[in-house]
């Protein structure tokens, strides 16, 4: 392999060294499992760093799935680290699945597995506290992960060996039993084997008979799991048949069965029936010679390489509990990769960065524990996963040691501090879905839980202010809600009032309602209107906007009340200026008409394509530094351009209030606007003049 070569002859001038020595303990390790050329190139740079500095450019250059593997690697070194600084024993799983989620190049879990068996084999020369803290680890986190991967070859090295360290003498009892009856027991399998070897070649069936280990830790679990002593476990001598096909194993089962009596209740058919994780075999105890018990393990040469290598990753059975959807792709594609060898892996490994795609994150609190959210969750929502009640009282809340916003979407791996209060205190808001405060079902249903044990009656006058506050923003506040009572089946509005309170509707619902309401009332075309639309059609007007009802009369918008798409809309048909379109409810058109209503026009929008309509917003907030440069930040984040502003200070008050002149495309993005200003800290009120 030309990668391979070039590893060969940058270490060959190099003086030998400790590292040196690691690595190629731990490239033994990896060979039985067929690691491929850049795995094991991987694992020699990442723990031979001198050899990394001699390697050619090209090299690397030349293997563009190199780079991801060895940062992958450098990356699980922070879990070792958030491990070793964690407080109290749990959380291990959210380890492993933060462990996942840094590697995204999962073929670099061989080397990491690989690293630690080689570490655990040498442990005996630590000092004690070292050793206890590597088995912790690896009985944490990388012994478990092998049982998922399903690579039996080191997790029950791995775990024997964390095993002895963690309960040396729980190891050495078991050991004790073990080696007492060690000489009886291979003598026992001796015999066993060469009698189920003649009764095979007399029958004609080609098959390997070995004797199978039994593990010091399997054998403890097991004690644990079925309650007996040592004495009582029936698979403490076994054997293990390997055939070429599925007949010749149950050929094999009637042969065992004839020769010694069954142990009935200890039959599995793990061919017929596999496991959840699609482990095949047939298991069977009997007694054996001189009264002894046998376990018997039968399976075809294909399914044992599938159980050695990986494939058949069993690890719901094992371990219990279920994984999301995630976990188990990325599982089931390491699988996938230990089963390609040839033909499919290059498929299989460039379609890896399109099937993975992580929906999830996974981050640290300040006691290094792991917690999963969803991707796209804010740090309010990591508030609400840690615990009910930190949620209720958080107020603030820093990323790596950085003040940030409540809406804030964390990263995999960053570090979150939630700021609280002494009191639980939710904010309405956080219920708004426009805020972004919140995106978890599991937060928002806290929250509301929360308002839902408030007496009715602050409810009520809560529901009242936020459905105040939104009509006043848009310019509705004397608007007809029958609309919203209707559309929502609300029979009161204090039902209204009760669910704007609790969240289960938005203010921005109610005052859209009233929009397209207003819209779909269209008042038919009086005496004016009819005679204006038969006149004879000029060019189009150069005006951005089109107003149906008025034909070729020149338009234009009122600057006293500045409607935009979506509002109700009346026409003033004008001396010399043509027809000036005014809000419906706008006081300056309601005046004009009460002396002459008969310059009235019924008119509505029209399509306007992708026309934009300026509007004026002013604003009351506390004076503080950066206050203009953050409500300038949230209004280019939606894309709405500023044509003005104007501010004015009260410094006794320490108040500013600002008048911004905008432009927006629709009345939705005005709404969207007017909610994130809202939004922003020390904005006491934004809302549209008129």
């Amino acid at each position: 392999m030309p990668l391979l070569s070039a590893l060969q002859a940058a270490a060959a001038p190099l003086p030998p060294a400790p590292e040196e020595v690691l690595a190629l303990r731990v490239l033994a390790v990896l060979q039985p499992l067929r690691a491929d050329p850049e795995v094991v190139a991987a694992a020699a740079l990442h723990l031979w760093p001198a050899l990394r500095e001699a390697l050619p450019g090209s090299a690397l250059a030349a293997s563009p799935r190199l780079p991801p593997l060895l940062e992958g690697l450098a990356a699980a070194g922070q879990v070792s680290a958030l491990h070793h600084q964690r407080q109290g024993k749990g959380n291990a799983e959210g380890l492993r699945r933060l462990l996942l989620a840094l590697v995204r190049d999962l073929r670099a879990v061989l080397v990491l597995l690989a690293v630690q068996l080689v570490r655990l084999r040498e442990a005996a020369s630590l000092p004690p506290d070292e050793r206890r803290a590597l088995a912790e680890l690896t009985s944490d986190i990388h012994a478990p992960l092998a049982n998922r991967l399903g690579i039996w070859q080191l997790k029950w090295e791995l775990e024997d060996l964390a095993f002895r360290w963690l309960q040396p003498d729980t190891y050495q009892r078991i050991a004790r039993l073990l080696d007492e009856k060690r000489g009886d027991r291979e003598r026992f399998i001796q015999d066993a084997m060469r009698r189920m070897r003649e009764a095979l070649a007399e029958a004609g069936i080609a098959a390997d008979v070995a004797g199978r280990p039994k593990h010091i830790y399997s054998i403890w679990k097991k004690m644990q799991r079925k309650g007996v002593p040592f004495s009582e476990l029936y698979d403490i001598r076994a054997v293990r048949v390997l055939v070429d096909d599925i007949p010749a194993c149950y050929s094999v089962l009637g042969l065992v069965h004839q020769l010694w009596p069954s142990i009935p209740s200890e039959f599995d058919d793990y061919i017929a029936h596999p496991k959840g994780n699609d482990y095949r075999s047939l298991h069977t105890a009997v007694i054996g010679p001189g009264g002894q018990t046998l376990e018997v393990q039968i399976r075809t040469h294909q399914m044992h390489e599938h159980a050695e290598l990986g494939v058949a990753a069993h690890w719901r059975y094992k371990e219990g509990g279920g994984a999301d959807a995630s976990f188990e792709r990325k599982v089931a594609w390491m699988r996938q990769l230990l089963e390609a060898r040839d033909e499919g892996e290059e498929a299989l490994l460039a379609g890896f960065s399109t099937e993975l795609v992580e929906d999830r994150v996974y981050v640290l609190t300040p006691r290094c524990e792991v917690i999963d959210l969803p991707r796209g969750a804010t740090v309010l929502d990591f508030a609400y996963a840690v615990h009910t009640e930190v949620g209720h009282r958080c107020r603030g809340a820093k990323v790596n040691g950085r003040i940030v916003p409540l809406d804030h979407q964390p990263a995999t791996g960053d570090r979150v501090e939630i700021l609280t209060a002494k009191t639980a205190e939710p904010r309405r808001d956080w219920l708004m879905s426009s805020q972004g405060f919140l995106v978890t079902g599991r937060a928002r249903d806290k929250v509301r839980a929360w308002f839902h044990r408030i007496d009715r009656s602050r409810n009520l006058q809560a529901g009242r202010e936020l459905l105040e506050k939104e009509l006043r923003k848009v310019a509705l506040l004397q608007a007809d809600l029958a609309p919203v009572l209707a559309k929502f089946r609300f029979e009161t509005l204090d039902d209204l009032h009760l669910a704007l309170a609790l969240g289960d509707l938005g203010p921005s619902q109610v005052s859209r309602t009233l929009h397209d309401h207003a819209q779909a009332q269209k008042a038919p075309a009086d005496a004016a209107a009819s005679l204006v639309s038969r006149r004879p059609q000029a060019p189009a007007s150069k005006a951005p906007f089109t107003v149906e009802g008025v034909g070729n009369l020149l338009s234009q918008i009122a600057r006293c009340c500045q409607p935009v798409p979506g509002d109700p809309i009346v026409g003033y048909l004008t001396r010399g200026r043509g027809v000036s379109i005014h809000r419906a409810g706008c006081a300056s058109v309601q005046r004009l008409l009460a002396r002459q209503p008969d310059r009235l026009l019924p008119v509505d929008w029209g399509r306007a394509g992708s026309s934009s309509y300026e509007v004026d917003l002013t604003l009351r907030a506390f004076d503080r530094k950066w206050l203009l440069k953050d409500l300038t930040n949230v209004i280019a984040q939606l894309g709405v351009n500023i044509l003005g502003v104007q501010s004015r200070v009260d410094e006794a008050q320490g108040m500013a209030e600002l008048r911004i002149a905008v432009r927006v495309g629709d009345y939705g993005q005005l709404s969207d606007l007017l909610g994130r200003l809202n939004a922003v800290p020390g904005v006491q009120e934004a809302r549209r003049i008129g």
